[in-house]
């Protein structure tokens, strides 16, 4: 089958972009990779490296925006090309997040005063890995327009919402026996935070690959909201009466009772 010049022109254009989002996503895969290295070495040095070197990925962010907006002015898409360009531009932003992420972690490894006790390194070293390997597969997902891959791959987050809850309590505890200085605790809670906030980053590149390849969008979030009070006879039901009324789009509202009347 052959092509006209403005086909092969179009699809070239499109490869362009589509490499560059590669490109960048496989830089900030390894500014990770390097910051829970720095972190496991307390590698100040590394840290520093991998905080200057994302000044080049913002900059080839910018780069990937010009190259999507030169592309509409130029071939005015609609269809699936505008779906594309409108995922990319969504996704910059996320990858930018993803990088600005990987720098926190080194910034923080920096201010640590000690290293982090082996066995909360572990579990840094087990979420990082859990959300790099769900970073590569959405942008492998992306790469190959596989929207399948794409809505597996958003299930791993949930896991990793898990871990750092669990972690989230054992720096509790570490902070009620005095264990560590309160600088390095909120330090490691923030490099935590950061790690399982790669995995919510992740979830939204994989939605905007789905909506790439099939056009399908996210799903509004809506709250289940339960109002209580002690017999359910009055005023809980009021409440999710007028819920219902002000927010009639945002929640699901219902009402109970501790010791409900007849």
């Amino acid at each position: 089958m052959t092509h006209s010049h403005y086909e092969e022109r179009l699809e070239a254009d499109l490869e362009r972009i589509r490499g560059r989002v590669i490109d960048v996503s496989e830089r900030i895969e390894r500014a990770l990779e390097q910051s829970v290295t720095a972190l496991a070495h307390m590698d100040k040095a590394l840290a520093n490296r991998t905080i200057l070197g994302d000044l080049p990925i913002n900059r080839a962010v910018m780069e990937i925006d010009r190259l999507c907006h030169g592309f509409v002015a130029r071939h005015l898409p609609s269809a699936g090309h505008l779906r594309f360009i409108s995922a990319v531009l969504r996704m910059n932003v996320e990858l930018e997040r993803i990088g600005d992420y990987a720098v926190t972690i080194c910034r923080e490894t920096v201010q640590l005063s000690a290293p982090i006790d082996p066995p909360l390194l572990r579990e840094v070293e087990r979420i990082a890995r859990d959300s790099i390997q769900m970073f590569a597969q959405a942008v492998r997902a992306f790469a190959e327009g596989n929207a399948e891959l794409a809505k597996a791959t958003k299930g791993y987050a949930d896991q990793i919402d898990r871990s750092f809850a669990n972690v989230f309590e054992e720096l509790v505890e570490e902070g009620q026996e005095n264990k560590r200085s309160v600088r390095d605790l909120f330090s490691t809670l923030v490099i935590f935070n950061r790690l399982e906030r790669v995995s919510d980053q992740v979830k939204n590149l994989c939605e905007e690959t789905i909506f790439a390849a099939t056009g399908e969008t996210k799903e509004p979030k809506v709250y289940r909201i339960l109002f209580v009070d002690a017999a359910n006879n009055c005023r809980s039901q009021m409440a999710a009466a007028i819920a219902k009324k002000a927010y009639p789009h945002s929640g699901v509202y219902s009402s109970a009772g501790l010791k409900p009347a007849d």
